[in-house]
């Protein structure tokens, strides 16, 4: 079985392919690779082909991770039924995520920071707006670990 794990912000040049960075990298390291299939997408149009926002690439970089290959792209009516897990960034991708799930889908979604119970922030805020890349870093670092655990705990990975 492969799990299918989609994350998804604003633009999907900063906070979602962060996430899809750190989360595969995360994955490596555990040995998953062959069970857990990642991906990114954007809920607005603006960023489409562009790649990885370069304060994203630096955290990338720093980690050793790979983002050549990233590109934004629009989330679709398709990702509901093609990924197990659709992870939002905050309310605002939340509701559009909502509004934009069929009725039929069994999709597990959730904010990334609902992993991460010890957290006290309950969002990731957006560095494209905030400029402040560490700490997009250190919330979504800890939402993916916490993402990872519970697919382990919940396919007995």
């Amino acid at each position: 079985m492969v799990v299918r794990v989609l994350f998804v912000c604003l633009g999907n040049i900063c906070r979602s392919p962060m996430a899809e960075g750190m989360f595969r990298a995360k994955v490596n390291a555990a040995g998953l690779t062959d069970q857990i299939r990642i991906d990114s997408a954007a809920t607005g149009n603006w960023n489409l082909g562009n790649p990885p926002h370069r304060g994203t690439q630096q955290v990338l970089t720093k980690h050793g991770i790979d983002y050549s290959q990233m590109r934004a792209r629009l989330i679709g009516q398709d990702d509901f039924s093609d990924f197990d897990y659709v992870i939002g960034m905050d309310g605002s991708n939340m509701a559009d995520l909502e509004a934009l799930k069929p009725l039929d889908s069994d999709v597990v979604l959730k904010k990334l920071m609902d992993f991460a119970p010890d957290e006290t922030e309950s969002e990731v805020p957006d560095p494209y707006y905030t400029g402040n890349f560490e700490e997009t870093e250190r919330l979504v670092s800890a939402g993916c670990e916490g993402l990872l655990q519970a697919i382990r705990e919940k396919f007995d990975m």
